[in-house]
């Protein structure tokens, strides 16, 4: 491959941001194998061609798991091999708090050479493009990272993390530069969805907007919403697919940005059409076997009309829809697949606050507030060892 040459400084420079792709996720126990490869291997291959970055730009949760399947890792391979080999633009790619960074970044220092940069570490790893640093900050618990710093260091929760990160980050960057973040957030003021993994430990999980101050333009990931904050400054591409019923009907999208030499960032809104749609669907049982040949296909909540339950609903409606994700009545919850169910309220609840209402139920008394910072800990300890 012969290597791309480095844009001359002071000109505008382009990058193509995206995250959260969950490669080797499944909707309900259907694969989406076909569906992320539908837009990842043929639309966004077609917008970087089309573009033509420096660089593109992957925030995190590249898997939907810390050990993933191992047609996931195929499919990765075969979109970087053909970004960075076949259209010769190089990927700053980080860890999300879906993936395990050990894993994410094996061989990174020889694929560095190559084009490929993964940033293994939450410390920073800075990348240059002319006189652009993009740095690259992997995704970490506030334990993990008091870890990493060593010396004693205690991180209370993300933001004071990240407070902690920032000097360390803006110290990879030469002075006189323009400076680019990826990193891997829920920043205060996002808008959430159903489907993203909580950072938090009894509300810590969110840090403040003005941790990323200094930077021209931040890349993030996590929150499946594409959206800006900070003026545009901070931006969130979003995920390639919905992946839950709280995004159903989502534009999805992948953002261009436009660098200017004075650091003015211009972002757009590239549209992505998935091959089957997420929707909500109601009506009768008579009405929904019935329903139009059209969107038959699209992976459907189902939501019945009818004040009695009808036998086998959920069997004979899978012959009309293939791909139900969620079923239930008007009124009541949801009685199958994974967006609804027993365990939605527990996933919904922060773990401390189940752990206080369990030990009221057990012990007849409130969690002690003293009792607090030991759990959180202890919780923050086997979210890191399960990562």
């Amino acid at each position: 491959m012969r290597r791309r040459e480095s844009p001359p400084h002071g000109r505008a420079m382009r990058f193509l941001h995206t995250a959260d792709w969950h490669l080797g996720r499944t909707l309900g126990g259907h694969s989406l194998r076909e569906d992320q490869d539908h837009l990842l291997g043929g639309q966004f291959l077609d917008m970087v061609r089309d573009t033509a970055p420096d660089a593109v730009l992957i925030a995190g949760d590249v898997f939907d798991r810390a050990v993933p399947a191992a047609e996931a890792v195929e499919l990765l391979d075969d979109i970087l091999h053909r970004i960075i080999i076949g259209l010769r633009v190089p990927v700053v790619m980080i860890p999300g708090n879906h993936d395990e960074a050990r894993r994410l970044s094996f061989g990174a220092r020889l694929l560095a050479a190559g084009g490929l940069h993964i940033a293994d570490s939450p410390l920073g790893r800075a990348t240059t493009f002319g006189d652009v640093t993009v740095v690259g900050c992997g995704y970490a618990s506030p334990l993990m990272l008091a870890q990493k710093l060593g010396n004693g260091a205690e991180v209370a929760d993300h933001d004071a993390g990240f407070g902690l990160l920032a000097p360390l980050l803006h110290g990879l960057c030469p002075a006189g530069g323009r400076r680019l973040l990826v990193a891997h957030a829920f920043v205060a003021g996002g808008s959430e969805c159903e489907s993203e993994r909580s950072l938090s430990v009894g509300g810590t999980g969110q840090v403040g907007a003005a941790r990323f101050a200094g930077f021209d333009y931040v890349a993030l990931g996590h929150l499946h919403r594409p959206q800006t904050l900070m003026g545009g400054r901070l931006r969130y591409s979003g995920s390639p697919l919905a992946y839950s019923s709280s995004e159903a009907g989502q534009a999805k999208s992948v953002t261009l940005l436009e660098l200017e030499a004075d650091g003015t960032c211009r972002i757009e809104e590239l549209p992505l059409s998935p091959r089957r749609q997420l929707r909500l669907v109601s009506g009768s049982f008579a009405e929904l076997r019935e329903a139009p040949a059209a969107g038959r296909d699209d992976f459907v909540v189902l939501t019945l009309t009818d004040p009695r339950p009808v036998p086998e609903a959920q069997r004979r409606l899978a012959e009309v829809f293939p791909h139900i994700i969620g079923f239930g009545y008007a009124g009541q919850e949801r009685s199958a697949g994974p967006l609804s169910g027993p365990g939605v309220r527990a996933r919904a609840i922060r773990p401390i606050e189940l752990f206080a209402e369990f030990h009221a139920a057990m012990r007849d008394t409130p969690l002690p507030p003293e009792a607090r910072p030991v759990l959180a800990e202890a919780i923050a300890a086997a979210e890191a060892a399960e990562a």
